[in-house]
């Protein structure tokens, strides 16, 4: 059931591997569409406040893309596994709290269980959206496979959902990302 108040005419949820470019793409697609129109949600948000909440740790600074963050990296994935397993929408419901745009763009959607949450909630204006960068070119981001992290449900979790409603492809070439953002928010715009 949606949360009381949030009626949202669109709502996509990004998926990605770490550097693929999910942060990138929905800033851009926000930035078009203006911040009155659009709103980013964030599942990471909610799971790192309380994380540092928990365990004295400095909240803004796991927010970012620090080596900070990448040490308590594996500690946060095990600690929001146990969250989600005593409520998979724990994390889904805080995001979307108070959320008065008419667009939606969860920028890091990661398992079979968010989707299911949305789709739940919010029916037929769900779309999935998956962004996808070839190893070198988020090794070219900064990205190093860690064991426990790379390998894990939060990076895995959908690599084989099945049908992903876009399919949006951050490989370098500008031009080529750039075709693909103006067919989205063509789409977008349609909705509103």
């Amino acid at each position: 059931m949606a949360p009381l108040g949030a009626s949202p005419r669109l709502v996509l949820l990004f998926s990605g591997k770490r550097k693929s470019g999910k942060d990138f793409v929905t800033e851009r697609l926000q930035s078009r569409l203006g911040g009155n129109v659009c709103a980013i949600l964030r599942l990471s948000g909610p799971l790192k406040e309380e994380f540092a909440r928990e365990h004295g740790l400095d909240f803004q600074r796991l927010l970012d893309a620090s080596t900070y963050k990448e040490t308590y990296r594996r500690d946060m994935i095990c600690w929001g596994e146990q969250k989600r397993q005593a409520d998979p929408g724990f994390f889904c419901r805080k995001i979307v709290e108070g959320v008065s745009q008419p667009i939606w763009l969860v920028s890091d959607t990661r398992r079979a269980s968010d989707i299911q949450w949305f789709q739940e909630a919010y029916g037929a204006v769900i779309q999935t959206v998956r962004v996808v960068a070839s190893e070198q070119s988020r090794q070219q981001r900064g990205w190093v496979f860690a064991p426990g992290v790379d390998d894990a449900e939060s990076e895995c979790g959908l690599d084989n959902f099945g049908n992903f409603d876009w399919i949006i492809e951050n490989h370098g070439d500008e031009q080529c990302l750039e075709d693909q953002l103006e067919h989205l928010l063509e789409f977008i715009q349609a909705k509103l």
